[in-house]
């Protein structure tokens, strides 16, 4: 059976999840010429020692670069390849977070498994978690925050994407974390009968994470009229 390449226009699935060389493999098949033959100068500019670019860096001017250069669809995972070939400390990841647009901030949350073995990036992901960005949400949620997030926050982080919709597939770990965990249990409970006794409907995510800490599911309501939230 022949495997069609993937379009050229589909983004490379979890960019925080690939590691690096394998990111980079699967860019390279969507972006045309043009566009692979900037992110290659673009990540030799980034690995290269700092020099004569002026006041700032030339892998910060890269990552405002990137969603003109590679195209929407694939400037997360160019923002990750560079910021990885560049390795900034966490104040370098810090500054270009605080500064930078939303998807550069996106593009510093999906690098923090790569660049950043403590938990020195967690003000990024508590920051991230603070907003109604959905995007935003999902990028803090992944492997960084799964390993380092405590349990009161990651519960918390859990709940964030159940009230704003951002899907609980996003949650990097979320079998292992969520597993016999009777206080997330709780919580569940107290949001599913608040929305119900509100008359609004309850996410079916929420359902799938209760299974997952091994509490006792109740029925889906059926409360909603409408079917949906209101």
């Amino acid at each position: 059976m022949t495997t069609r390449p993937p379009a050229p226009d589909t983004p490379v699935a979890g960019p925080a999840h690939t590691p690096p060389d394998r990111l980079r493999t699967l860019l390279h098949a969507r972006l045309g010429t043009t566009a692979r033959s900037w992110l290659e100068k673009a990540l030799d500019e980034a690995a290269a020692p700092p020099d004569t670019h002026g006041p700032v860096p030339a892998w910060e001017l890269r990552l405002a670069e990137a969603g003109r250069r590679c195209g929407p669809a694939h400037a997360d995972a160019a923002r990750v390849l560079v910021l990885h070939a560049a390795r900034p400390g966490t104040d370098a990841l810090t500054r270009v977070y605080r500064q930078g647009t939303a998807d550069e901030r996106r593009a510093v949350l999906h690098a923090l498994p790569h660049l950043v073995a403590d938990t020195g990036g967690l003000p990024l992901v508590e920051d991230a978690l603070r907003t109604n960005d959905t995007r935003l949400l999902a990028a803090a949620v992944g492997p960084y925050a799964a390993r380092h997030l405590d349990a009161h926050a990651w519960r918390h982080a859990v709940l964030k994407c159940l009230f704003t919709g951002v899907p609980v597939a996003e949650v990097a770990d979320l079998a292992r974390r969520a597993h016999g965990d009777p206080e997330l249990a709780r919580m569940l409970d107290d949001y599913a009968a608040e929305r119900t006794a509100a008359g609004r409907h309850v996410p079916d995510d929420l359902y799938r994470v209760l299974t997952l800490t091994g509490a006792e599911t109740p029925p889906l309501t059926t409360d909603d009229p409408h079917g949906k939230e209101s």
